[in-house]
């Protein structure tokens, strides 16, 4: 199994209780014009390194802006062992329209 797909909706509220750890792979230019009010990880900064320690076990959603990217690290991280990937459909664009009209779009 490689990863499955996760609702903006199921992303906020997993990412708000802790049950997942969101990832959000876009470049910080990106997140500058609009990101998540949940918590989420980045892979700058060693970031990357930090999620790649974390138990093979540990439940990861990956966001970019419309599901791209995000599916791609998903897959990279799933290649790498990892058992509970989660790519997040729509992107930061779907979370906009579904989640929190607060978030630009662009």
């Amino acid at each position: 199994m490689a990863f499955r797909n996760l609702s903006v909706a199921d992303a906020d509220a997993r990412a708000r209780d802790g049950s997942v750890t969101l990832v959000d792979v876009r470049p910080p230019a990106e997140r500058d014009i609009a990101a998540v009010t949940a918590p989420f990880e980045a892979l700058e900064d060693g970031g990357l390194e930090r999620l790649l320690a974390l138990p093979k076990d540990a439940p990861l959603a990956f966001l970019c802006h419309h599901g791209g990217r995000s599916a791609q690290a998903a897959m990279y991280f799933a290649q790498q062992g990892f058992s509970d990937v989660y790519n997040v459909v729509g992107g930061i664009d779907a979370w906009s329209l579904q989640v929190d009209p607060a978030v630009p779009r662009y």
